[in-house]
């Protein structure tokens, strides 16, 4: 099998989910958007699109997450590790994992071929890639909307729920991801993350973007590229309740 090799991450948080249950259901990833469990939405859009081989749904519930899939034989609901960089470490640290490895989210609901052909299309030859939307493409698409964006000289941006490593050398930035994850939505603290001069740079918007991820790519050895798709509406996400509705009206054309 030839292709991209997919990641769909439709892990949950311990304890109960108040934005799931809101919507009749005790999983994020099964909240119905659009008529459809949530998961399903990545999950069709990545089958559908050419340059993906495989497709492999990470979860703590398996067999709960499988009853909401399609039946294809490329896609498999596989356990996943507690937390994001558990889930994407245990990859790494199997020799038969195929790369590239293409990664994203079970509530990436408007994810479409297109978005995908783009991003695999730019992200193709980095150890590790990530999908971003700028500012202004965004804004001008939907104005009103409330997003986390990272500050750079030349542009601000969103991230897109994308991510390409590009062969088992990105592990090197699984621990950064580690030390990220708990607060992936704040922007600061994922700059800081990345070193005294990154955080510099960026407060003082002394650094663009591609200059401060040259910059951490030299630190890991890594070759890291940003990946700035054309459609804005692969920023969105439905992480919480004006998530869903705007995703909700954009399916029904409203938005």
């Amino acid at each position: 099998m030839t292709g991209w090799t997919a990641l769909v991450l439709a892990g949950s948080r311990p304890g109960a989910d108040p934005f799931a249950e809101a919507h009749g259901v005790d999983l994020k990833a099964l909240i119905p958007v659009g008529g459809v469990p949530m998961v399903q939405r990545p999950a069709r859009a990545l089958l559908a699109a050419p340059e993906v081989g495989r497709v492999h749904v990470l979860t703590q519930q398996p067999d709960r997450i499988a009853g909401a899939l399609p039946t294809d034989p490329r896609l498999s609901v596989e356990p996943s590790g507690a937390t994001i960089a558990a889930t994407l470490a245990a990859f790494f640290h199997d020799p038969s994992t195929p790369y590239p490895l293409l990664v994203t989210t079970a509530d990436h609901a408007l994810l479409d071929p297109a978005m995908i052909a783009d991003f695999c299309a730019h992200a193709k030859g980095a150890d590790l890639a990530i999908g971003l939307v700028e500012r202004a493409n965004l804004m001008a698409r939907l104005p009103t909307t409330e997003r986390t964006w990272l500050r750079f000289r030349g542009g601000a941006y969103s991230g897109a729920n994308l991510f390409a490593f590009g062969s088992a050398k990105a592990a090197a930035a699984v621990g950064l991801w580690r030390s990220v994850e708990q607060d992936r939505k704040k922007g600061w603290r994922m700059i800081a993350a990345l070193g005294p001069l990154a955080l510099l740079g960026a407060v003082l918007r002394l650094r663009t973007l591609d200059q401060t991820l040259d910059s951490v790519g030299r630190r890991l050895g890594l070759a890291i590229r940003k990946v700035e798709l054309s459609d804005p509406l692969a920023a969105v996400d439905v992480d919480k309740p004006a998530d869903f509705d705007l995703v909700s009206a954009i399916l029904e054309g409203r938005a």
